[in-house]
C-alpha cells in the first residue's frame, strides 16, 4: 500500500523544483512502486518526475503508467533525445507497444535516432497485427550454433546476459538461421567444456508461427511448462521468442474481459474498440456508463424471470395443494445455474486454450452432455431422497419425492447442454459468447426445470 507522506512529498519537491531530491526518492523506489505513485498525480506532474529520471529507470516506468492519460501526456511531451535512449533501453516487445502509441511524426522522430538494427527490428515486429504471437514476440534471446563448445556457448550466455530477457534456455540455429535445437544452461552446465553444443541439445524443437494467434503461444507454453516459446516467421527463420511473462499478461486481460462481459459490463461497442474495459470509467466516470453497459443483459434476465414468474402462476393450484413443492424450487433452479455456470467456464477456457474444435463439436458435446447425465442421476437421487424423507413422507406424498429427483436428474444435462451449445452457436454467429450465452441459459434452463417440476406434481399427486 503507498505511503500517503511519500505521496505529499512528491507533491512538495515537485512544486519547489527539487530536482536532485526528486530523483533520488523516485530512484530508492522500485519502478513499478514509483508508477503507482506517479498514476495518483497529475499528468502534469507525472512528466515533472519522469523527465529527471535516468533513462533505465524512465523506460521501466513508462510502461507501467495509467496508459489511458498518464502515459499518453508523458509520451506526447518528453523530449525525443530523451525518449530514444528511453526506447532503445526497453525490451524489444515493449520497444514496439510504445512505438505504436505515439503519432507518426514523433515515432518517425524517435526511430531516426535509434541504431539501423534496432530501427529495422522494431519494424520488422511491429508489422504484425495486434492478437498475434509477433506482436508479443521479443528478439532479445540467446543465438548459438550447433559446432560451438559448450563452455564457447556459456561463455555467450554470460556475455549476453544482460540485455537477454531470459538466458534459461540457449536457442541453436543453423546458417539460414533456423531452428534446429534448444539447450538449457542447465545442460550446458552439466556438460564436458569441450563436448559440442549439437551433442547436449533438444531436436524435439516446440515452435509457433509468428502469425497465429497469441493463445496459441499460451497454450504451447503451458501444454509443455515452457518459459519462453520459439517464434517463426513464414520461411521457417527464427524470429524470436514469447516469453511466459508476456504471454501471463495476455491471459489476464482475455480472464478480465471475459469476466466483465460475463457480468453484463463488457463494452458494447465493435470489437477494435473493446480490447479494454477502463475500471475507472466504471466507477469514477459518468454514472450512465455503466448504467448503458450493463442494463441490456439485465433485461435479458428480467424478461426471463417473468416468463419462469408465468410458469409459477401457471401451476398455482398445484403450489397451493402441495405446499411443500414450494421448499425445492431454490434447489432446482440453482443446481441447474450453477451447472450451466460451470459448463460455460469450461467452454470459455477450452476454446482459449485450442481443446475445443469450434469446427469439430459434436463429440465434446457428446461428452459434455454425457457428464451432465452422470451428474445428473446422482444428484437426483441424493436429492429426491433428502426430499423423500425431509418433506414428502412425512406429509404423506411421497410424490414430491419423485419429481425432486427427476427435475434434478433432467435439469443438470439440460444445462451442460446449453452450456456448451448456446456459447458455440454464438461463436459460429460471430457474438460474443461470455456475454451472451448466461441470460439465455439462465432463461431457458429455469423455464424448462420449474415446468417439467409441476407437471410431475401435478400428474404424479393427481391435481385438478
Amino acid at each position: 500500500m503507498n505511503n500517503p507522506e511519500i505521496l505529499n512529498e512528491f507533491r512538495e519537491l515537485i512544486e519547489s523544483g527539487s530536482n536532485g531530491r526528486l530523483q533520488e526518492l523516485s530512484e530508492s523506489l522500485h519502478p513499478a512502486t514509483l508508477a503507482d505513485y506517479l498514476n495518483q498525480l497529475s499528468p502534469e506532474q507525472a512528466l515533472d518526475v519522469v523527465e529527471v529520471l535516468e533513462s533505465e529507470v524512465q523506460s521501466e516506468v513508462l510502461m507501467l503508467l495509467d496508459e489511458e492519460q498518464h502515459r499518453p501526456y508523458v509520451l506526447d511531451r518528453l523530449a525525443i533525445d530523451r525518449l530514444a535512449p528511453v526506447i532503445s533501453r526497453m525490451h524489444h516487445d515493449d520497444r514496439v507497444d510504445l512505438l505504436q502509441e505515439l503519432d507518426d511524426e514523433r515515432a518517425n522522430d524517435a526511430l531516426r535516432q535509434l541504431a539501423r538494427s534496432e530501427r529495422e527490428d522494431m519494424l520488422r515486429l511491429g508489422a504484425y497485427e495486434e492478437g498475434t504471437v509477433g506482436a508479443i514476440t521479443t528478439s532479445e534471446y540467446v543465438r548459438l550454433w550447433p559446432t560451438m563448445s559448450t563452455k564457447a556457448a556459456i561463455d555467450q550466455m554470460r556475455e549476453q546476459a544482460y540485455d537477454m530477457e531470459t538466458i534459461y534456455y540457449g536457442y541453436v540455429l543453423d546458417s539460414e538461421m533456423r531452428l534446429v535445437g534448444t539447450v538449457s544452461l542447465k545442460d550446458l552446465i552439466m556438460s564436458r567444456p569441450d563436448a559440442r553444443v549439437k551433442d547436449v541439445m533438444n531436436t524435439d524443437v516446440v515452435s509457433v508461427d509468428a502469425n497465429d494467434n497469441e493463445m496459441e503461444a499460451a497454450r504451447l507454453l503451458s501444454k509443455y511448462d515452457l518459459m519462453a516459446v520459439p517464434v517463426s516467421n513464414g520461411e521457417q527463420k527464427m524470429l524470436g521468442i514469447a516469453t511466459f511473462d508476456d504471454v501471463l499478461d495476455v491471459l489476464e486481460e482475455e480472464a478480465s474481459e471475459t469476466m466483465y462481459r460475463k457480468a453484463g459490463i463488457g463494452q458494447l461497442v465493435p470489437s477494435d474498440e473493446r480490447d479494454v474495459i477502463y475500471s475507472k470509467r466504471l466507477t469514477q466516470g459518468s454514472i450512465w456508463y455503466p448504467v448503458r453497459l450493463r442494463i441490456l443483459f439485465l433485461l435479458v434476465t428480467l424478461v426471463g424471470g417473468l416468463l419462469v414468474g408465468g410458469v409459477i402462476d401457471f401451476y398455482e393450484e398445484t403450489l397451493a395443494a402441495v405446499v411443500a413443492a414450494a421448499i425445492f424450487i431454490p434447489l432446482i433452479m440453482d443446481m441447474g445455474g450453477n451447472v450451466g455456470t460451470q459448463s460455460t467456464t469450461i467452454f470459455a477456457r477450452g476454446i482459449a486454450l485450442g481443446h475445443i474444435d469450434v469446427k469439430n463439436f459434436k463429440g465434446q458435446l457428446f461428452r459434455e452432455v454425457g457428464v451432465g447425465a452422470i451428474m445428473g442421476l446422482i444428484l437426483g437421487a441424493i436429492g429426491g431422497s433428502v426430499a423423500y424423507f425431509w418433506q414428502a413422507a412425512p406429509a404423506g406424498i411421497p410424490e414430491l419425492a419423485i419429481a425432486v429427483g427427476v427435475a434434478l436428474a433432467v435439469v443438470i444435462p439440460l444445462a451442460t447442454l446449453l452450456g456448451f451449445l448456446l456459447p458455440w452457436i454464438l461463436v459460429k454467429i460471430g457474438v460474443d459468447h461470455a456475454s451472451g450465452a448466461d441470460p439465455f441459459i439462465t432463461t431457458i434452463k429455469d423455464f424448462v426445470s420449474l415446468a417439467l417440476y409441476f407437471w410431475l406434481i401435478t400428474m404424479l399427486v393427481g391435481i385438478g
